[in-house]
């Protein structure tokens, strides 16, 4: 059984359109779970309802507003299927969806080094998310399938549910923000995922999601923005990436845990000499 595991935040005005197309899947092997976190609107009558349809396998928690990556550290402890699929609450999926990834998935089920399988994001009309650079199949980590082979775009992960609890996102307590990538990378270190290149998965970017305004939300959470460039920038990967990283890592930055943790990040080094000055310029634009 594979989990669609949907977080929410007042989305009770659009999530329809995912339970609809969870409805018209030619795979009927999964569950829906949905983690609200604190939404404020009718999201809980309505999955409510969805519930009492009793067309689909539904399980509803509730918790204090405290983030998406929490929300999903949640949805992977009660998650009970083999498989992990996050579908964010204004997305859908096409009616292939779990089919495709089910047959991509059997081919690596057994190999202990696959952490899953990866499909394509689209657009409503069809355009693949990022643009349209040809590929079949990749075998690769997810640091790999950018640096290496250049993909572009959000992708589609389906993480076999046992390996995606071996890496649950931190939780620092304030900040409400952890980008996904921290995991990813850490992952990418043990275990690589099967890329395919067929739409599992229908994307629309709203105004009210966190790709919107990311920068401010990188602002708002510096802890978790330190944590994941700092970390990025000391992975085996070619320098400009390096330099990214480190530029970043001073334009979220805050003093006070700069002097209160200095070892924990250790970002004194040669990079510093271009990343801080550029850095600290990103910062003050920020702020303008």
């Amino acid at each position: 059984m594979v989990t669609i595991f949907t977080p929410t935040y007042n989305r009770a005005y659009i999530i329809g359109k995912l339970y609809q197309s969870l409805l018209e899947q030619t795979d009927r092997n999964f569950e829906w779970l949905v983690v609200d976190d604190g939404s404020t609107d009718n999201t809980e009558e309505l999955i409510a309802s969805f519930i009492q349809d009793n067309k689909i396998f539904i399980r509803y928690f509730r918790q204090e507003n405290a983030g998406k990556h929490r929300a999903i550290n949640k949805g992977l402890s009660e998650a009970k299927g083999e498989l992990f699929f996050v579908v964010d609450s204004d997305d859908y999926l096409p009616e292939c969806s779990l089919q495709i990834i089910m047959e991509q998935y059997s081919q690596i089920k057994n190999n202990p080094l696959y952490a899953g399988v990866t499909g394509l994001k689209c657009y409503p009309s069809g355009e693949k998310v990022g643009g349209e650079e040809k590929w079949d199949i990749i075998d690769s980590n997810s640091l790999e399938i950018r640096l290496k082979y250049k993909v572009k775009g959000d992708l589609a992960d389906v993480l076999k549910t046992d390996i995606a609890k071996k890496y649950p996102f931190p939780e620092i307590e304030g900040e409400k923000f952890c980008p996904e990538a921290l995991v990813y990378n850490r992952l990418s270190s043990c275990y690589k995922i099967r890329y395919f290149y067929k739409n599992v998965y229908f994307c629309d970017y709203l105004p009210d999601g966190l790709t919107a305004k990311i920068t401010r939300i990188r602002k708002e959470s510096p802890l978790y923005s330190m944590t994941y460039y700092s970390e990025y920038s000391k992975l085996n990967i070619p320098i400009r990436y390096k330099l990214k990283g480190n530029i970043n890592y001073w334009r979220f930055s805050r003093m006070r845990y700069l002097i209160q943790d200095v070892s924990r990040f250790q970002m004194h080094n040669l990079l510093s000499l271009v990343g801080f000055p550029v850095g600290m310029f990103m910062k003050l634009r920020d702020v303008l």
